[in-house]
């Protein structure tokens, strides 16, 4: 009985590549979904099995090694960062503010993806805090940028939800980046339009925010820190309908025509800012007035 029974079972050889085999698929599911290796993999690094290790953000995505603080001085990270922070004030009411950047991961594949973090500064309760955010490159054409925010929140352990629902964003956010326009012009279409008070320019510091990634989108990403740029005007668009016409410009899909200017020349962008419906997710459209 023993002789057929060892018969019926497979070679201990193939149960064991077939072992190897289903480990390695679940051991890709994982690390495409949330960024980590099962803990009993034989070449898992220690960092992989400390609970306090925030995947993406605490490892280098490349070789699962740990990031290193540099607390660096880059200005692009800043902007990165900078509009995390902006995504996540948006969606949850709060006004954090950018100090600097802690680490910076990077991963290429058909676009590039950054992982941040950084900290902020709760000026209500004047703390610091450890905030994460991933922003999703995908900038082709010189002048133009399409930036895409898939994370940013307090400093955890959450799976990044980086699949955005592009069916979720209304139609007229969806077309060709539109041209820059006058009120008149806006007026004519019969557009919900809104001129931005001078007042609210100061309040809203992130409308610089845009303006500096319009300005570094002209440049070809050649800045080397935050240009002295001056707003002039700003008039925002949206379908979605407000009690009060100036909450359109928190309206969470709108596009904005901004007017500015930086070294004594006088410059314009169309800005494009839509949401998908999913917590911590933002994408921002730039199209500036690129000349070369």
């Amino acid at each position: 009985m023993a002789e057929e029974a060892s018969e019926l079972r497979p070679p201990r050889r193939l149960i064991g590549v077939e072992s190897k085999r289903k480990k390695l698929k679940l051991q890709e599911q994982r690390e495409r979904l949330y960024g980590d290796r099962d803990e009993d993999d034989d070449d898992s690094d220690d960092a992989e099995r400390d609970e306090s290790v925030s995947y993406w953000f605490d490892l280098n995505v490349g070789n699962r090694k740990r990031l290193i603080s540099t607390w660096g001085d880059n200005y692009e990270i800043d902007l990165f960062g900078r509009l995390g922070l902006h995504c996540y004030n948006l969606q949850k009411g709060t006004n954090l503010k950018f100090v600097r950047w802690e680490k910076h991961g990077i991963e290429s594949t058909a676009h590039v993806r950054n992982f941040i973090t950084l900290e902020a500064k709760d000026e209500v309760s004047d703390s610091l805090l450890s905030f994460q955010t991933m922003l999703s490159d995908a900038s082709y054409v010189p002048g133009s940028f399409k930036w895409t925010t898939c994370a940013c929140r307090l400093r955890g352990n959450e799976r990044v939800d980086d699949t955005w629902d592009d069916k979720a964003v209304a139609d007229f956010y969806k077309v060709a980046m539109p041209k820059w326009s006058s009120v008149e012009h806006l007026a004519s279409e019969n557009l919900k339009y809104y001129v931005v008070q001078d007042s609210e320019l100061q309040e809203n510091d992130w409308l610089h925010l845009f303006t500096e990634i319009a300005f570094y989108a002209k440049k070809r990403r050649l800045l080397p820190a935050s240009p002295p740029v001056e707003i002039e005007k700003v008039v925002v668009v949206t379908e979605e309908d407000t009690a009060d016409a100036r909450e359109k410009l928190r309206a969470k899909n709108a596009v904005f025509y901004i007017s500015y200017k930086c070294e004594d020349e006088d410059h314009k962008a169309t800005i494009r800012r839509t949401m998908d419906g999913k917590p911590e997710h933002m994408r921002l459209e730039v199209a500036s007035d690129f000349k070369g």
